[in-house]
C-alpha cells in the first residue's frame, strides 16, 4: 500500500541528510551566523555537543516576524530563485539547517535586531513550536540546542562518545577560524575555553595558535591569480607531513570544502619532495568567480563541482610546486652535545623551548638489551659479532623500502598443506644468493624461493617485540629531555581516550599546556625506537580505530617498531642473511610480515621445467 508520510516523518527523514552528529549543526549555525555579518562568534557546548550546543553572535539578528519563518523547509535569505544558485556567495543558503535541527531537537533561539530595543525567545521542540516572548537582549542572535536527536533514538545510538564528538567539533572550529581569519572564534568545551582567535586577519598567526611554533616556522608562502582562480595562503616544507590528510586545509570562496581535485593538485605538486604516504600542509584560500561552482552537490555543501577542471588542476599544481621549488628545502639537523644521565624525574626549561633546541631522547640508565640481530656490513662476507640494537638499527635504516607493488599471493604456497620447516628440515634449505640487494634466492627439495629481506626482518622482529611485551610486566624508562607531542582535536581525544592503556604498557604522558603533551616514559624495551615520529605515527592510527584495549595497541606499538628492520637495497653478507632466515624459519607463520605481505613466493620444479619447455 503506498501512502503519503507525514510532515513530522518528513521533516526527521530531511533531517538526517544535514544533519547526523553534533558537528554538523555547529557547522550550520555558525555558519548562518557569518552570514549575518558577525564579527564574533562563540560556539559552547556539553557532552559533545550531545546535550548543549550554544551559538552567539554579534550579527544582524531576525526581525520578530521571520522567526517562526526561519524554522520553515526550505526558508531562506540567500537566495530567491533558480538564477541565484549560479551567484551564491553566502555559506548556507538550502534553507534546511534550522527546520532540520529543530525537527530532531530542542531549540530555544534569542535574537535582537539593532534597530530594536528588546528581543525575542522562540522555542521549538521537535518540530512543533512552543511559543515566543520579548525580552531583554543584546544585538545578535543566541541558540541554543538541546538534547540531539532525542526523538529519534535509532539515530543518535549512531554517535560515537562524547569526547569523540567533541573532537569533530573541535576540528571543525579550527578550520572555520581559518577560513575566516576575519572573524573572532571562541570555542568551550564543559566549560574550559580550547579556541579563542582574534579576528585580525593574520593567517600565520591562527596557523601559530592551532598547530604550534613547529609549524608555523615550517611555512612557505603561496600567492597567484588568473583571469578566473586566485589562491594566496601557506604551505609547509616537506619536512612538516602527516601519515593522513588532516594537514591538508582549502577554503573556495572562504567556505571550507573537499575536492578530490585540489586535493589530488596539492598532492602531485608534492609528489617529488614526499614519501609515499605522506601528506602536506596546507592553508590554502582559492578564489572562484560564482558561476564555474556548482556547490549544490551535497546536502551538507562540503562537496563541490568545478568547470575547467583541468586548467584549475594544472594551475594549482605548478603554483604550488613553483612555490616549493624556489625555496631551500634541505632539512637542518643539530646534534646536542651528550649530557650526564639524571636519575630523577625529568624537567624541561622553558628558555629550551624559546630556542628551538631539537627534541631529542636520551636513556637515564643503561639501555636495557635488545634482541640480537644479524649485523649489516658491505665489507665483509663473514658474519660479525651482534652489536647493540641501537647500532645495527642506525645502520639498518640509511635507505627506505623500494615501493610495493600489490599482488596476489602464489597459488604455490598452498601446496605447503603442514608445517615444513622445522629443525630437521631446515639443513635441507639452501642459501643461493641475493637478487637487487633485495630478495634471497633459496632452493628447499623441489622448490625455488625468493625471500624479501625487509619483510623477513620485519616479522622476526615483530614476534620478537611482541613476545618481549607480552610475557613480563611493563616497566617504564624516563625520556630527559621529554618527546614533545602537539596534537589536533582529533588525535588528542583519541589519546585520551587511550591513556589508561599507554600508561599500562609504560608509557607516562602528561598534558603539556594547550594541546601538547610531554612523553615523560617509554616502555624500556622500546627505548631505542620510541622517537617522536613512531608515537606521532601511532596516535594518528587511533583517530581512526576509537577505543582500543591494551593489547590491540600492544600490537601497533609492535608493528610499528618494525621499521627497525633492515630495509631493501641494503646489502647483506650471506652469513647474515643465513641468519635471518633461520630466525623467521623458527616462527610459527614465517609467510606474512605484520602487515599481511608475503615475506617469500615459491615455484615448484614442475612449473620451472614447464617454463623452460623441458617438459610439456
Amino acid at each position: 500500500m503506498i501512502q503519503v508520510l507525514d510532515q513530522a516523518t518528513i521533516n526527521q527523514i530531511a533531517a538526517g541528510e544535514v544533519i547526523d552528529r553534533p558537528a554538523s549543526v555547529v557547522k550550520e549555525l555558525v555558519e548562518n551566523a557569518v552570514d549575518a555579518g558577525a564579527t564574533a562568534v562563540s560556539v559552547e557546548i556539553r557532552d559533545g555537543g550531545i546535550s548543549l550546543i550554544r551559538v552567539t553572535d554579534n550579527g544582524c539578528g531576525i526581525e520578530k516576524d521571520e522567526i517562526a519563518t526561519a524554522f520553515m523547509r526550505h526558508a531562506t535569505s540567500k537566495i530567491k530563485s533558480v538564477e541565484d544558485l549560479l551567484s551564491v556567495r553566502s555559506l548556507g543558503f538550502r534553507g534546511e539547517a534550522l527546520s532540520s535541527i529543530a525537527a530532531v531537537s530542542q531549540v530555544e533561539l534569542i535574537t535582537k535586531t539593532a534597530d530594536r530595543l528588546n528581543g525575542y525567545r522562540y522555542r521549538i521542540e521537535g518540530g512543533k513550536e512552543i511559543g515566543m516572548e520579548e525580552i531583554g537582549a543584546p544585538d545578535g542572535t543566541t541558540f541554543l540546542m538541546r538534547n540531539l536527536f532525542y526523538n529519534t533514538p535509532a539515530r543518535r545510538k549512531f554517535l560515537k562518545t562524547p569526547q569523540t564528538e567533541g573532537a569533530y567539533i573541535a576540528d571543525l572550529m579550527e578550520r572555520m577560524a581559518l577560513s575566516r581569519p576575519d572573524v573572532s572564534f571562541r570555542f568551550k568545551q564543559q566549560d574550559q575555553e580550547k579556541l579563542h582567535t582574534s579576528g585580525n586577519h593574520n593567517v600565520k598567526d591562527l596557523i601559530y595558535q592551532i598547530y604550534g611554533r613547529d609549524a608555523a616556522a615550517q611555512l612557505l608562502e603561496v600567492s597567484g591569480e588568473t583571469t578566473w582562480l586566485k589562491v594566496e595562503g601557506y604551505i609547509g616544507k616537506p619536512v612538516l607531513s602527516r601519515g593522513n590528510r588532516s594537514f591538508e586545509n582549502y577554503f573556495i570562496n572562504g567556505r571550507y570544502i573537499r575536492s578530490n581535485l585540489i586535493g589530488k593538485a596539492i598532492e602531485e605538486a608534492y609528489k617529488p619532495y614526499l614519501m609515499q604516504h605522506r601528506y602536506p600542509f596546507t592553508v590554502l584560500h582559492l578564489t572562484v568567480a560564482p558561476e564555474l561552482l556548482d556547490v549544490n552537490v551535497h546536502p551538507s555543501k562540503m562537496e563541490l563541482r568545478l568547470r575547467n577542471q583541468e586548467e584549475i588542476f594544472e594551475w594549482l599544481k605548478n603554483t604550488i610546486r613553483t612555490a616549493l621549488e624556489t625555496r631551500e628545502l634541505i632539512p637542518q639537523v643539530s646534534v646536542p652535545e651528550p649530557k650526564v644521565a639524571k636519575t630523577t624525574q625529568p624537567s624541561v626549561s622553558e628558555e629550551s623551548f624559546l630556542k628551538e633546541e631539537p627534541i631529542v631522547s636520551k636513556p637515564v640508565s643503561k639501555p636495557i638489551a635488545e634482541p640480537i640481530v644479524p649485523s649489516i656490513s658491505k665489507k665483509t662476507e663473514v658474519m660479525t659479532a651482534p652489536e647493540p640494537f641501537e647500532t645495527v638499527r642506525k645502520a639498518q635504516l640509511l635507505r627506505e623500502n623500494p615501493p610495493l607493488v600489490k599482488a596476489e599471493a602464489p597459488e604455490q604456497m598452498q601446496l605447503f598443506e603442514e608445517k615444513i620447516f622445522t629443525k630437521e628440515t631446515r639443513k635441507e634449505f639452501r642459501l643461493l644468493g641475493q637478487l637487487f640487494e633485495t630478495y634471497w634466492l633459496a632452493e628447499y627439495k623441489d622448490t625455488f624461493l625468493l625471500i624479501d629481506q625487509h619483510a623477513a626482518h620485519e616479522k622476526v622482529l615483530y614476534e620478537k617485540t611482541m613476545a618481549d611485551l607480552s610475557s613480563r610486566e611493563f616497566m617504564s624508562q624516563a625520556v630527559n629531555p621529554p618527546i614533545i607531542l602537539s596534537l589536533n582535536p582529533r588525535e588528542e581525544a583519541a589519546l585520551k581516550e587511550n591513556l589508561s592503556s599507554f600508561a599500562h604498557m609504560g608509557f607516562e604522558i602528561e598534558p603539556f599546556g594547550g594541546r601538547e603533551y610531554a612523553v615523560y616514559g617509554v616502555p624500556d624495551n622500546m627505548f631505542s625506537i620510541a622517537k617522536k615520529e613512531l608515537l606521532m605515527e601511532m596516535i594518528e592510527s587511533l583517530t581512526e580505530e576509537g577505543q582500543m584495549s591494551s593489547k590491540l595497541i600492544l600490537e601497533k606499538v609492535a608493528s610499528l617498531s618494525c621499521k627497525a628492520a633492515v630495509k631493501g637495497n641494503n646489502h647483506l653478507s650471506t652469513a647474515e642473511a643465513d641468519a635471518l632466515i633461520d630466525q623467521l624459519l623458527g616462527l610459527e607463520n614465517p609467510y606474512n610480515c605484520p602487515h599481511g605481505r608475503p615475506t617469500m613466493i615459491s615455484m615448484s620444479r614442475y612449473e620451472l621445467e614447464k617454463k623452460f619447455k623441458r617438459i610439456l
